[in-house]
């Protein structure tokens, strides 16, 4: 069973529901969509009843908004339980403390950072809430000054994505603090079968712009990037899967790789990767992340890069800057903005009034610098006020 819910529903995956009928929850969301007469929606009871029959129920969401519907509704399952584990990121690092042992974090009430002995937090260090989503609310602190600054501000910046999210999703009453993991950051998208196996569906490069640069702006793939990583990558899922004990469970898992070893730095229960990122891996190479999920296949990686150059696949999304006033926006200037892009695969226009982008968009490049140079843009130049 899928639940569709906010901010966003791919294209996509409306296709694939209606495509194969998998049964959706009905939902304000599900009744909003342009195909909604054509699904095979279930009623809350019908979905409870479909999901008793199975020990390890197939369950898929787009949205993180799920998980109050699912810890509401599934208590008799253990789905609210191990969804927990992962969605807040304190109990995830407890999870992991058998496999690594020596990381370290420490979890804060939002009320008491401000007076915690800054001498005793060993920088440089991450700030994030325990229940998050993006980059909402994510700070790199790297001193005991740029603390104090940071825990000026955070009332300001948390009030700003407050009331976006429900506090399922975002929730700005609890921290974590951790270290800060060094490396190349890499984003996984998998599922656990009936059997507990992990599948890979797709492996993301998530570069940077700059050390403090904590956005969600660009991710890529290519061949090299899947054969390069799928076996570590895999051999950790296995390692948490038997942690967790997993079974038909789909996931986003994001890492960092430094000389060569794997840091896990969270992972997204319940769906693969957020604003339809997951997306990518069928303009790189041809797989419905859904469909594989649902029929339990698993890509042939070996037939699919066969005759694969070195070109890159990206995803790009076109963020409204959070200092902008929106009621000061005219319009969006999408022709000057695609003009940084050489091959766009798929162009999809957000309404910024009710979400904080504008634009998501697939692409193909040969050139690396492509993807810097979109990094580096200020988004404010593609916004026409007035």
């Amino acid at each position: 069973m899928i639940i569709l819910d906010s901010p966003y529903v791919s294209p996509l995956l409306e296709d694939v529901v209606v495509k194969k009928s998998y049964p959706v929850l009905n939902n304000e969301m599900v009744r909003s969509l342009s195909k909604f007469e054509m699904m095979n929606v279930l009623s809350d009871e019908a979905a409870v009843d479909l999901l008793k029959m199975e020990k390890n129920p197939q369950l898929y969401s787009n949205s993180e908004n799920a998980i109050n519907w699912i810890s509401t509704c599934l208590k008799f399952s253990s789905l609210p339980q191990k969804i927990e584990l992962f969605k807040n990121k304190a109990e995830f690092r407890r999870l992991l403390k058998s496999i690594y042992p020596d990381f370290y974090f420490f979890e804060s009430g939002f009320e008491n950072l401000s007076t915690l002995d800054t001498e005793k937090i060993r920088f440089p260090v991450v700030l994030k809430p325990c229940v998050g989503f993006l980059s909402m609310g994510v700070y790199i602190i790297r001193n005991a000054k740029e603390w104090i600054e940071v825990i000026k501000n955070l009332r300001d910046d948390i009030e700003k994505f407050r009331g976006q999210f429900p506090p399922e999703v975002v929730d700005a009453s609890s921290f974590i603090v951790e270290e800060l993991i060094n490396g190349e950051e890499f984003a996984i998208d998998a599922y656990f079968d009936k059997d507990g196996k992990p599948v890979i569906l797709n492996i993301f490069k998530h570069p940077f712009s700059g050390e403090t640069d904590v956005s969600d702006r660009v991710y890529f793939t290519s061949g090299e990037i899947i054969k390069s990583n799928h076996e570590r990558f895999e051999h950790l899922l296995l390692k948490i899967g038997d942690l967790a004990e997993l079974r038909n469970f789909p996931l986003h898992m994001e890492v960092r790789v430094d000389a060569g070893k794997v840091m896990p730095i969270e992972i997204n229960p319940m769906r693969f990767a957020g604003w339809c990122v997951t997306d990518l891996a069928y303009f790189a190479y041809g797989i419905d992340v859904y469909e594989y999920y649902f029929e339990q296949k698993s890509p042939d990686w070996e037939k699919i890069l066969k005759d694969r150059g070195g070109e890159f696949y990206y995803f790009t999304i076109a963020e409204v800057p959070v200092s902008l006033d929106k009621s000061e926006i005219k319009d969006i200037d999408y022709n000057a903005f695609l003009k940084n892009i050489s091959h766009p695969l798929e162009v999809r226009k957000i309404d910024y009034r009710r979400h904080p982008i504008f634009a998501i968009v697939f692409a193909k490049t040969d050139d690396y610098s492509e993807m810097s140079n979109i990094l580096k843009k200020n988004m404010k130049d593609f916004i026409i006020t007035g």
